[in-house]
């Protein structure tokens, strides 16, 4: 990392023009700037805090709903058939475009970007959670049954956490898009957030703001990501360790 910035930074010196291109000196100065003297909209916290509240938002509803919605077509096949072409005829729409929708529908405040979000998460997590109620051990849904569990027992205590992996791996994946539609939306029509420093960033072509943007961005993703990780090894905590059998020749 160290070797392609400094290659990097003595590219933008002596080989390309760093108007196009930026350095990393210079995305350095700006996020000094930002985070000391703020940016041409006010505090880059309250960009981070706008940006942040609209991708949770999205990501919240989405999955909720995705889950919902996969679990209880995957344990209903007369369901799944008849809402099959709908949902693919909704998966087929491209959702970025769906953004700039959102804000004739909604505005350019909060809930054009939550939108946007859920629209994107909504798909990630829906076809995860159908896809891991398919994969339900029926013999073992059938002998509950037997012995008199409810539907309502069968699925909280056998198709959720049978379905949990196929779910959680879907999270990792949905809050990048959430974060994504956020962005897209502030992007497309909006007052705060990071999506508008990238915007204004690209119309005064200042590279080193976008890059700057982007960086801000990253770290969210990935504090996200680390938040996940925790809360899945809390939650698959109740699975034995996997041991690798190991045979002596």
């Amino acid at each position: 990392m160290a070797a392609w910035l400094l290659s990097w930074e003595l590219s933008a010196r002596y080989l390309i023009d760093p108007f196009y291109y930026s350095q990393p000196s210079a995305i350095w100065r700006r996020l000094v700037e930002w985070f000391t003297d703020g940016t041409a909209f006010g505090s880059i916290w309250l960009q981070i805090w706008v940006t942040l509240q609209e991708s949770v938002a999205g990501f919240v509803i989405g999955a909720v709903a995705g889950v919902v919605l996969g679990v209880l077509l995957g344990r209903s096949r007369f369901l799944a058939e008849v809402c099959a072409p709908f949902i693919k005829a909704a998966n087929a729409i491209p959702r970025i475009v769906l953004a700039s929708l959102f804000v004739i529908w909604f505005g350019l405040g909060l809930s054009s970007k939550v939108a946007t979000a859920v629209v994107l998460v909504f798909f990630a997590v829906f076809f995860n959670a159908f896809q891991g109620a398919r994969e339900v051990d029926r013999t073992l849904v059938d002998n509950a049954r037997i012995l008199g569990a409810s539907p309502r027992a069968v699925l909280l205590t056998i198709v959720l956490p049978s379905a949990t992996s196929w779910i959680l791996a879907s999270l990792h994946v949905a809050f990048g898009f959430a974060l994504i539609g956020a962005v897209v939306g502030e992007y497309t029509g909006a007052d705060k957030g990071l999506g508008l420093l990238i915007n204004n960033a690209q119309g005064t072509f200042d590279a080193a703001g976008i890059y700057a943007g982007m960086v801000v961005i990253t770290v969210i993703a990935l504090l996200a990501e680390w938040l996940l990780t925790r809360l899945e090894s809390r939650l698959l905590a109740w699975r034995p360790p996997s041991t690798n059998v190991e045979t002596i020749a």
